[in-house]
């Protein structure tokens, strides 16, 4: 059987993927830096160390995949946060169809014991950002925790950047009243009522 070259069609074939070309090597080693961030950011999202790494590894697998989609010198940070988030997201639809929902499970898990007189510590802060919106919570993980500008937050959510402003200013009144032990239970219900 000819092949195409052979047979003048002129159908250009993609070169074998398991021979590594140079772009390849330069997307792999940006994909390496950015790692840690985008575990961070899954960390801050799911409060779950076992479900971020599994986040972290579909995203960078998802970004290998799509690394012919991937323009060089652009924003690598913000392309595989998008694509971790999206995961994520479809990781929470998947699951909510499987399980139901326990209210009163939900609502135990909502209340902050009060301890005005504990020492704040970092687990204090992951507690109180597990007890956010999960809107609000990727806000002010990705502009505050990971350093990105509202702009390139709202790209990443899809969101208008007027309501990545929103999110994020709510999220921060929210952290400083959990952790200031003014609010024993962040009322989730009340704000998603209105």
């Amino acid at each position: 059987m000819p092949d195409a070259k052979a047979s003048g069609t002129g159908a250009a074939e993609r070169p074998d993927p398991s021979i590594p070309r140079p772009e390849d090597e330069s997307f792999r080693r940006e994909l390496l830096t950015v790692l840690p961030h985008l575990r961070a950011f899954a960390r801050g999202l799911s409060g779950r160390p076992d479900f971020a790494d599994d986040l972290v590894q579909e995203a960078a697998i998802k970004a290998w995949t799509a690394r012919d989609r991937y323009t060089a010198g652009t924003n690598m940070r913000a392309w595989t946060f998008a694509i971790l988030r999206n995961h994520y997201l479809s990781e929470l639809r998947k699951s909510k169809r499987q399980t139901d929902l326990d209210e009163g499970a939900v609502e135990r898990m909502l209340v902050m014991e009060a301890d005005q007189e504990g020492p704040l510590h970092l687990g204090d802060m992951e507690t109180a950002l597990q007890k956010l919106a999960p809107e609000r919570r990727e806000a002010v993980l990705l502009v505050g925790a990971s350093g990105f500008s509202y702009e390139e937050a709202a790209d990443i959510a899809g969101c208008p950047i007027g309501t990545m402003k929103s999110r994020v200013a709510r999220a921060r009144a929210d952290l400083a009243r959990m952790l200031n032990g003014e609010a024993e239970l962040l009322e989730v219900g009340e704000h998603r009522s209105r």
